[in-house]
This record gives structure tokens, C-alpha cells and sequence, in this order.
């Protein structure tokens, strides 16, 4: 097997007991990026002298008889607004293209001293406020299982750059199902960790919006569940930059109560795809096999937790996005058209009393989950109830905006809410991949990880990938 078909896990295991070198495997997927990304797009920089550099010493490490640690070799993507001095750090912005970050992020130094090797960016929409990856500074990213179709965003880059084997992890983020949607739209996995379990994307502090600094979280892409669990193990805890970051221990499995809640309509909407209702029904049978107690019973208030963070997100960016002259440079059209839609149908936030509402309304059903979860410490459901839209659906408008973010709606209760939770694919049908997410309690990884350790058990791999 090419080591471009390996898992992190497996590449490490190999590069420290000698069945290959860290030099073999950042070569392989160096010419895997000269193969593969000329089609799809979602690395932005290569770096091919860096990492074959990196490579070297760490195969020097090794040859001296030191530990090359946990991740020797990985080769890994780092999104483009996660800072990584090799690269400016531009959140695919052209105003941004000069921005070379002074620091890493402190969960990418965490990485690169167990190490893993970066080998280049992965693309990404304007500021990440897009399920899709576009810009005008590197263009579309390409989804490789059906080019008609978006890739999902914000981290699409990393993503497909994953799912094609052109590395073997990504970092990226998710404020509104980042990581977990693109991750679904490639056929793998991504884990969304709890609020402040991984400290910022960089060691600078600025004023951010609440809903940011409770809502927006770093975490893996990857093509197994055990890989997403050693590079969490490895980047979580809290750093002297970010104040809202912990530092909270990550146990090695769940001993837990085996309990799972499945929706397969969250809030009753009515709009899931049979497609998806099978992915979901698929999962909870394999969880049952697996000795779960599995019971369809639905989670609390998901109507109302997907309508506030539509509010406050939408709420604390438009000023921002749609303001002339706020920002250094103007954005892409496609951001400012789909913000300005999404706008239109959302009721902002624009009173102090309304403001302060939403946000004692959260705690309200924070609580609610925290009580559910004390019951079911699984909810099992769809990432999304629809099949990944085609390409400029969501500049359709501010219908279009509304169907996207109704179809979102069990990713968007997580992000609200600070919960962890995981995408697992279940197969595919034809070119199209399948899957769902688990969602445990606030600093539950380890719980989510085991759901999901179990669900990927039952389903063959469906990556990487060659593209369509």
C-alpha cells in the first residue's frame, strides 16, 4: 500500500519503527499534491522545501536514537487563518496575502514537536463565513466525489486535501460546522471540540464578537476516528494567549453509560433526504451492535438553538461584512452576496434588550442539554438533512441562504451550545459520500470519539479518494 493511502497513525508507526523514512513519506505526498491538486484546488501553498527540511531532520532524530514523537512524519495541511509562520495567514483575503504571522498558533507547535510535517495550506472561503470554499485570492476548491457540487466549507481545503491523500490530517475550524461539514462532503472524519478545549488560531488578541469566542473552536480532519484522537490528545490545552482556553484531561477511552438519543428530523422541520435517514438508521444499528442502548428520542429545543445562532452570528458580522470601508480591502462577491441574503432573512439582534436575550436564552438550553446529556451521553444525528448542494446554490437567495442554514440546523445547536461533536462517514452511494455526527457533552471528546470509534468499525473506508 502507497503511504499516501495511510493513516496518520499508521505513517508514524511506520516512520518510528524503520519500515520507512519521514524523507519517503513527505516526497510520496508531495508528488500526490503534483498529481492530485491541479484538479480539485484545496491546497493553496505548497511546501515543498520546508517540509522535505522537516523531514530530514526528523530522520536525522531518529538515526541518533531520539524519540521523534507521536506524529513522526504525518504529513499535515494547516487552513488558511490557523497561523503558521512557513505562510502568511491570509483567510483567503487578497488584503491579507502579505500577513506572515510572527508565531505559530500554540496547537500547531504542539504538532510539529510531536512530529508532524506541514506540507502545505488548505483553501477556504472569505473569513470562513461560507458552507462552500471560494475566494478571489486562490479560487474554488473542488469537490472530488462530484465537481458539480460544493465541497462544504469552511475548512474545504483541508478537507479534500485529506480525502484525496495529499496529506494524511488537516487543521481547521468550525464556527458554524466547518470541520464537520466539509468533512462529511469528502467522506471523513472531523472532530469539533468542546469551547476552549484547543487554545486560538494565533498568539495575537484582538476584540472578538462573543458569539466567536464561544462558538468558534480548532480541531483535526482525518481519515480514521483513532487519528483524529492523537492529534486532539496532542493539541487541546490552554496556552497563555487565550484567556478563554482550559486545560481539561483527555481520557483514553469511555466507560461510561452506553446510551444513545437518535434524530433523524431534528426540530421536526421535515426536510431530510432518505438518503440521510438511512445513514442515520445505519449508525444507530451499528452502535446497537456494538452494545449501545439506542432509543430515537429527540434532543431539546434544536428549533430554537439553530434560530439564535443565526441571530447572533449574523447579528455581530454585519457589521463587519457589510459595511464599506471597515475592512483593509473589499471582500469576494460571493461572500458579500450570500451574507446579504443570509441578512435578509433574519431577524437581527438590533436592541440591547433583544441582544442580552439571546444570549440568557442560550444558558437556558445549555442547561437543558447539559440534563439530556446526563441521560443520553450520545445524541446521534445527520450533519446535514440534505445532500450537498450544487455549486452556487447558496448565491441563489435569501431562500436559498435559509434552506442551507434549516439543513444545518443539528451543526449549528453544537457550535451554540460549545459542544463537541463528530462527523463519521457510513459508506457511500455511488459518488456521493454518507454519514452522520455524534454530539456529547461539554468536554465529552472522549465520548463522541468512542460513538464514533464504533460507527466507523461497521462501514468499509471510503477514502482517499481519486477525483471524479
Amino acid at each position: 500500500m502507497d503511504v499516501t493511502e495511510l493513516t496518520a497513525t499508521d505513517i508514524a508507526a511506520g516512520v518510528r519503527d524503520g519500515r520507512f523514512t519521514a524523507t519517503t513519506v513527505v516526497e510520496r505526498h508531495l508528488a500526490r499534491i503534483d498529481e492530485v491538486n491541479p484538479q480539485v484546488n484545496a491546497v493553496t501553498v505548497v511546501f515543498a522545501e520546508k517540509a522535505r527540511e522537516a523531514a530530514a531532520a526528523l530522520d536525522a532524530r531518529i538515526a541518533a536514537g531520539r524519540d521523534p514523537g507521536p506524529l513522526a512524519g504525518v504529513p499535515i495541511t494547516v487552513k488558511e487563518n490557523i497561523d503558521l509562520t512557513w505562510s502568511a495567514t491570509t483567510s483567503g483575503l487578497p488584503f491579507a496575502a502579505t500577513q506572515v504571522p510572527p508565531a505559530n498558533a500554540t496547537f500547531v507547535d504542539r504538532l510539529l514537536a510531536a512530529g508532524a510535517i506541514p506540507v502545505g495550506r488548505g483553501n477556504m472561503p472569505d473569513f470562513g463565513l461560507r458552507w462552500d470554499t471560494d475566494n478571489d485570492l486562490f479560487g474554488r476548491t473542488i469537490n472530488p466525489w462530484d465537481p458539480a457540487r460544493v465541497p462544504g466549507g469552511s475548512s474545504g481545503g483541508d478537507a479534500v486535501a485529506v480525502a484525496t491523500g495529499m496529506a494524511a490530517a488537516g487543521l481547521g475550524n468550525d464556527y458554524g460546522g466547518s470541520l464537520r461539514l466539509p468533512a462529511h462532503a469528502a467522506g471523513i472524519t472531523a472532530l469539533r471540540p468542546s469551547a476552549g478545549r484547543v487554545a486560538a488560531p494565533g498568539r495575537r488578541v484582538d476584540p472578538l464578537p462573543l458569539s466567536l469566542q464561544h462558538m468558534a473552536v480548532n480541531g483535526p480532519l482525518a481519515r480514521s476516528v483513532a487519528d483524529l484522537d492523537l492529534i486532539f490528545g496532542l493539541m487541546h490545552g490552554a496556552d497563555d494567549f487565550d484567556p478563554l482556553s482550559v486545560t481539561v484531561a483527555h481520557p483514553p477511552g469511555y466507560a461510561g453509560p452506553r446510551r444513545v438519543a437518535v434524530t433523524v428530523d431534528p426540530a421536526g422541520w421535515g426536510d431530510v433526504d432518505a438518503g440521510v435517514i438511512a445513514a442515520i438508521r445505519s449508525a444507530a444499528g451499528a452502535l446497537a451492535a456494538a452494545g449501545w442502548e439506542v432509543e430515537e428520542v429527540e434532543p431539546p429545543a434544536v428549533d430554537r438553538c439553530a434560530i439564535l445562532w443565526r441571530q447572533l452570528s449574523s447579528t455581530e458580522n454585519a457589521p463587519m461584512l457589510l459595511t464599506p470601508g471597515l475592512l483593509p480591502g473589499p471582500l469576494s462577491e460571493g461572500t458579500v452576496r450570500y451574507f446579504r441574503d443570509n441578512v435578509a432573512e433574519v431577524n437581527l439582534l438590533d436592541t440591547s434588550a433583544a441582544y442580552q436575550g439571546a444570549w440568557a436564552e442560550r444558558f437556558v438550553h445549555a442547561a437543558a442539554w447539559r440534563a439530556f446529556h446526563a441521560r443520553y451521553p450520545v445524541v446521534l444525528g445527520p450533519v446535514t438533512t440534505r445532500p450537498m448542494p450544487e455549486i452556487g446554490y447558496d448565491l441563489s437567495g435569501p431562500a436559498a441562504a435559509t434552506a442551507l442554514w434549516r439543513a444545518h440546523r443539528l451543526l449549528v445547536t453544537a457550535n451554540l451550545l460549545g459542544l463537541p461533536a463528530v462527523a463519521v462517514p457510513t459508506g457511500a452511494s455511488g459518488r456521493r459520500p454518507l454519514g452522520v455526527q455524534v454530539i456529547a457533552r461539554l468536554h465529552g471528546e472522549h465520548i463522541a470519539l468512542a460513538a464514533a470509534r464504533d460507527i466507523e468499525a461497521a462501514f468499509p473506508s471510503i477514502t482517499p479518494i481519486r477525483p471524479a
